[in-house]
Order: C-alpha cells, then sequence, then structure tokens
C-alpha cells in the first residue's frame, strides 16, 4: 500500500508539486493533475492510479508546451503537433494534448485559416492558388482549403490584382505597353492569379504612350536592336528583322517605319 505522504510545491515552477510516497519522493504532478486526481496528504495509490496520474500528467505537460507556442502567434494543429512531437511527446498524448486545446478554443484550424487568407491578401495581394499553398504547408485539410478560399470572391481578387498590375506600370517605364502587359500577367500568375482573374486585369488597363515617349523607348530598345541586326544584315532583310524584332516588343508599325527611315537618312 502506497499512501501520499507529503506534497511540495517546486520553487523553480510553483504550479508543479512533487509527490512523496511513503515518505519517499515518487513522481511530480501539474496543480491541475493535482486537483484533477484529488491528491491530498493520506491518500492511498494503487499502482494503476499512479500510472493514470503519469499519464494524465504528461497531457497536461504536453498540453502546457503547445499552449505556450501559440502564446507567440496563431498555430495550425499540424504545426503544433509537429513542434510537441520535436520534444519528444509520444504519439498518443500528442493527439489528447491537441484534443485538450481545441476545447478551450486555443487550436482552431478554421479560424486558423481564415486568418491567414486575410492576412496574405492584406500585407501581400496573394491570390487564391498561392494561398492555397501556404495553406498545404500548414497542414489544412483540403475541404477547410476548399470553404475558406470559396470566400475570396473574384471581385475581390480581381481589385487586388489590379493594385499589383498598377505597381507594375509604375515600375516599368522603360517598356513598351505590350511588354507591361506581359509582366503583368507573368506576376500576377506567380501572385496565384487564375487566368480569368489575368485576363479581366488586363482587360481593364489602358497603357498609352505619346510620341516622345515612343521616342525615348527606341533611343534604348531601339538602338540595341539596330546595332543587333546591323552588323548581320543589310538592305530588305535588315528592315523586316528589325521590323520583327520592334513589333513584338510591342511598337506600332509606324512608330517602326518612321524609326527605319531615320536609321537609314543616318547612313
Amino acid at each position: 500500500m502506497r499512501i501520499i505522504t507529503k506534497i511540495a510545491r517546486q520553487k523553480n515552477n510553483p504550479e508543479r508539486y512533487n509527490i512523496y510516497l511513503n515518505e519517499e519522493y515518487a513522481f511530480p504532478v501539474d496543480e491541475a493533475i493535482l486537483i484533477q486526481f484529488g491528491l491530498t496528504k493520506g491518500k492511498v495509490l494503487e499502482e494503476f492510479d499512479i500510472q493514470e496520474i503519469a499519464y494524465e500528467d504528461e497531457i497536461r505537460k504536453a498540453f502546457n508546451k503547445g499552449l505556450n507556442f501559440l502564446s507567440y502567434q496563431m498555430r495550425s494543429e499540424h504545426e503544433v503537433k509537429k513542434k510537441l512531437l520535436t520534444l519528444e511527446f509520444g504519439e498518443a498524448v500528442i493527439l489528447e494534448a491537441i484534443q485538450k486545446l481545441k476545447s478551450y478554443g486555443f487550436l482552431n484550424d478554421e479560424t486558423y485559416s481564415k486568418a491567414l487568407l486575410n492576412t496574405k491578401k492584406a500585407t501581400m495581394k496573394k491570390g487564391p492558388k498561392a494561398i492555397r499553398q501556404d495553406l498545404m504547408k500548414k497542414g489544412i485539410d483540403k475541404s477547410l482549403q476548399d470553404e475558406v478560399l470559396a470566400t475570396y470572391s473574384h471581385a475581390e481578387q480581381v481589385k487586388l490584382a489590379t493594385q499589383l498590375a498598377e505597381k507594375v506600370i509604375r515600375s516599368e517605364k522603360k517598356k513598351t505597353p505590350t511588354q507591361i502587359k506581359a509582366k503583368i500577367q507573368d506576376f500576377l500568375m506567380r501572385k496565384g492569379y487564375s487566368f480569368s482573374v489575368v485576363d479581366d486585369v488586363l482587360s481593364q488597363i489602358e497603357i498609352e504612350q505619346d510620341e516622345d515617349e515612343w521616342q525615348q523607348l527606341l533611343a534604348g530598345q531601339g538602338e540595341k536592336v539596330w546595332k543587333k541586326y546591323s552588323s548581320k544584315y543589310t538592305g530588305y532583310e535588315l528592315k523586316m528583322k528589325i521590323k520583327q524584332a520592334l513589333y513584338q516588343k510591342g511598337f506600332p508599325i509606324e512608330v517602326i517605319d518612321r524609326f527605319i527611315e531615320e536609321k537609314e537618312n543616318e547612313e
């Protein structure tokens, strides 16, 4: 027969207690476990009681570690489980601890997923495909991914994607409208937006160039193209190569013809 003869609060951790059985130190427990099992001086403990107490205390320790991990920022269930595994808690203990965290409202993948969606939209203007990748990395179930991403409307995506497109336009002054739109399309696709959203954004954008702006673009891109081909071709073949290259870059035919005429007059 084993009787609790002493219960002492730990000096370094006031929420944990040392239990003495028959005048000898036996095991430590969390304050919550002390209360849960009604551990008091004089209480008789059988071997199966001690094993149950030890198991519940291990769950409590895992619970506390998980709670501390969550105190810094919101986490997914997958992240908490992964953290507890690195702390070498057993699988069964971790599952019990996670259930407790969920029951107290400290851990909720739906709430977490919605918060992540809003954060990625607000701070990075990410599209659904990119956010889905973020949710997958956090171990969020696919059905929950679908449910959360369904709240990200097409109209909101177009609005945020348009803001990103406008940023690209402001930073690409040395490119033609065609080149800028290609840059926008590539950028928005990498941001996780669908073809339909990208098409809607591009259809709304109008990038106009006046005569001076075309001349500035030709001063850079046109001269490079001329230098590249004039060393290899002459006459009609040179004209065709220059026209093809500049047309692919988005220069209008009339602007290209004028450029070629000016270059020929220089020579």
